[in-house]
């Protein structure tokens, strides 16, 4: 069975950091892209960060551009999501998503696995 386990979420001053980490089981994802969306009440899903399977190539959405760094270790099947100069804005629920494609996508479509979520809350 495939998992994909967020942790590291909780609750953070504007200005402070948070990491966020993703274990996936099940199967070996070293060869998939891996990223991280968010949602908050009332609004849509929202890309985040994603990164190939191999590191080389990363998309943030501009918003989170220059604060926030993705990254992974395929050794421990895991993706990382350091998020710093955190704003309330950042308040959301995170999401680890997997997908088989070749190419980083910003589209919720193209990803096969989502983790359960864990939730950011940033305070003024």
């Amino acid at each position: 069975q495939v998992q994909l386990v967020e942790s590291g979420g909780g609750l953070v001053q504007a200005g402070g950091s948070l990491r966020l980490s993703c274990a996936a089981s099940g199967r070996t994802f070293s060869r998939y892209v891996l990223g991280w969306f968010r949602q908050t009440p009332g609004k849509e899903r929202e890309f985040v960060a994603a990164i190939s399977w191999n590191g080389d190539t990363t998309s943030y959405t501009d918003s989170v551009q220059g604060r926030f760094t993705i990254s992974r270790v395929n050794a421990k099947n895991t993706v990382y999501l350091q998020m710093n100069i955190l704003t309330p804005e950042d308040t959301a629920v995170y999401y680890c998503v997997a997908g088989a494609r070749a190419w980083v996508s910003r589209n919720q479509r193209h990803y096969d696995y989502w983790g359960q979520g864990t939730q950011v809350t940033v305070s003024s």
